[in-house]
């Protein structure tokens, strides 16, 4: 059983249907534009650069693309007629393997609040992921505490507090151009004194230089560290997926500045250049744990790589030529 026969067995609910509807823009610019080069007789070195291109403009950036490229030449010489529908699934194959292991794991402290620090820069929707991160594990029976720690940008505290109380959870806010450690140290603490399960830390998005990056993240780190053991369990990066290359500019760097464990890619509904998802993980290393494909605080989904890969590619293998 291939790859489109597997997969139609996890296309239920309304995740699922969330996802197709989601990555429609990708799959106009991935999945239909390859569609209309497989419908026909086949170029086997046409195709390939025409390949080549289409990961280009998907924002899967040159290095990756050309992994992809080498990878699937390699596996279809094992063809001797190529039609769309296994020119397919050697491209899911392909994009699969590329990616790697989609295997993540939150990491929970067994011993008081687990700690998750969200870093970023600003303009990425790192406060209202914050938020629906704060809805999906109060969704999991969690009580749950946002941390308004970035201070620097005007009106964050009050975005995110204006969260928190449509959400109904705690919120433990500063002032405006204070300290941002400060403020997550006085967010363990009130974690530690209430029962908090899951501590949900924004911070400041600003991004001068990466002396200041470094200095700013590993002063944060070593106050929470401080406060609960262990912590930060989690360090996520929120990245737009909106900015492409100049994104993964800055997970490289702030994969440096901290020890990153995982990626939220945000706006994944309003680009055509879904394919930062793959590049994302290749080139930065850590697994992409959640994407959101809206604005409203249910519209944060654990990622999942086979309907990510389905619906970039679905619907093409009902015909093959």
């Amino acid at each position: 059983m291939g790859f489109f026969e597997n997969i139609k067995n996890k296309l239920t609910g309304k995740d699922s249907k969330q996802y197709l509807s989601g990555f429609s823009n990708t799959n106009k610019a991935i999945g239909q534009r390859l569609k209309v080069l497989t419908t026909g007789n086949i170029n086997r070195d046409t195709f390939i650069e025409e390949l080549m291109i289409t990961l280009l403009e998907a924002d899967l950036g040159y290095k990756t693309s050309q992994k992809i490229v080498d990878l699937f030449q390699k596996e279809v010489q094992n063809y001797y007629i190529l039609n769309q529908k296994n020119i397919f699934e050697i491209l899911h194959h392909c994009l699969k393997e590329i990616y790697g292991s989609d295997e993540k794991e939150i990491r929970y402290n067994e011993n008081g609040p687990t700690v998750i620090l969200l870093v970023g820069v600003n303009g990425s929707s790192k406060s209202s992921t914050a938020a629906k991160l704060a809805h999906y594990f109060k969704q999991m029976g969690k009580k749950v505490c946002l941390v308004a720690g970035d201070t620097f940008r005007a009106g964050a505290i009050e975005q995110l507090s204006k969260w928190a109380d449509k959400l109904d959870v705690d919120i433990v806010k500063g002032v405006e151009n204070r300290d941002p450690a400060s403020v997550l140290v006085d967010g363990c603490r009130f974690a530690k004194a209430n029962d908090i399960d899951i501590l949900i830390c924004d911070t400041a998005g600003r991004l001068q230089n990466k002396a200041n990056l470094m200095s700013e993240l590993a002063k944060m780190k070593r106050v929470v560290t401080r406060e609960i053991e262990g912590a930060p369990h989690n360090t996520w990066l929120i990245l737009d997926a909106n900015t492409g290359q100049n994104g993964l500019s800055q997970g490289l760097l702030f994969n440096e500045a901290t020890d990153l464990s995982g990626i939220i890619l945000t706006k994944m509904d309003g680009t055509s250049k879904g394919g930062i998802v793959i590049a994302v993980k290749d080139l930065i290393g850590v697994p992409v744990y959640f994407i959101t494909l809206g604005e409203t605080e249910d519209d944060l989904k654990l990622f999942d790589l086979d309907l990510y890969l389905y619906s970039i590619i679905e619907d093409l293998d009902d015909e093959p030529k």
